[in-house]
């Protein structure tokens, strides 16, 4: 494992669970990189029990400020061209890990968009309806879930690019919440 980001600039969020908090602090982390980049993968610790085991270390990370919360432990880069569902299927995480969190960038359609999807097209030929639909919007996900089935994801719209305009909530990308809580499987 990689280094803990500096996520000390969103430490003042608000937010209702340590879930919620590490999600729209790893969003920051990635707001602060810019746009157009690779997928990243966190680990996600419990402070208190990293206070525990390693008290240390939890100091250096200045965990004993937050007991309650969650760090989140960047990994290393994704490898390049492998498919992000063939890539997550590969993880296995240790006990020390209390979930995990990815921040990935895609386009997205607006609700009614779908009814003129093309009939009978490949995934490449949907994707470039997608990339040239007049609507799409260009958008950061972070999904972040617990071991214990709790999911979150912070949703940042490129051209609303504000921590106040991040969307928050545990449904915005079931999909990929499942594939990450599929990891701990």
């Amino acid at each position: 494992m990689s280094e803990a980001p500096d996520l000390s600039a969103a430490a003042g969020l608000p937010a209702a669970t340590p879930l919620t908090r590490a999600a729209l602090e790893i969003d920051e982390h990635a707001s602060s990189l810019g746009w157009d980049m690779p997928a990243r993968l966190f680990a996600l610790v419990d402070n208190a029990q990293m206070l525990k085991a390693n008290p240390r270390l939890a100091k250096q990370l200045g965990l004993t400020d937050n007991p309650t919360g969650l760090t989140p432990v960047e990994q290393e880069e994704l490898p390049a061209g492998m498919e992000l569902d063939k890539f997550l299927g590969t993880i296995a995480w240790p006990d020390g890990v209390v979930g995990c969190a990815l921040v990935v960038e895609r386009l997205m359609l607006p609700p009614g968009a779908e009814s003129s999807r093309p009939k009978n097209a490949t995934e490449k030929e949907i994707a470039a309806w997608i990339a040239e639909h007049p609507q799409r919007q260009e958008v950061r996900i972070t999904a972040a879930v617990l071991r214990d089935g709790a999911k979150e994801c912070a949703l940042r719209l490129r051209e609303k690019d504000v921590a106040r305009e991040v969307l928050t909530g545990p449904d915005l990308v079931p999909n990929l919440t499942g594939a990450l809580l599929a990891t701990f499987s």
